[in-house]
């Protein structure tokens, strides 16, 4: 069954049903890029974190939010991501 769908201050979110959690962490990478491959595991995060396809509410900008539990695990997933 598909999880419903929620939305934040910025975003309209539609959870991945790979997320072992279904949790907007503080540490967020907005991909506007909505039919790239993310796979957050292939990173290697030390900590949790989660995929959503996302609406971007400030300038309705469709693509991904990967959010993640630990400031360093975006850093790393910033500097290797290429769509």
């Amino acid at each position: 069954m598909p999880q419903p769908i929620f939305s934040t201050d910025r975003y309209k979110l539609y959870p991945s049903p790979r997320n072992t959690v279904r949790e907007v962490f503080l540490h967020e990478v907005f991909v506007p890029h909505p039919y790239a491959l993310v796979d957050p595991p292939s990173y290697d995060p030390r900590g949790r974190w989660s995929l959503f396809v996302a609406h971007r509410l400030s300038d309705g900008r469709n693509g991904q939010l990967v959010t993640f539990e630990l400031e360093a695990d975006a850093v790393r997933f910033i500097e290797r991501f290429v769509p």
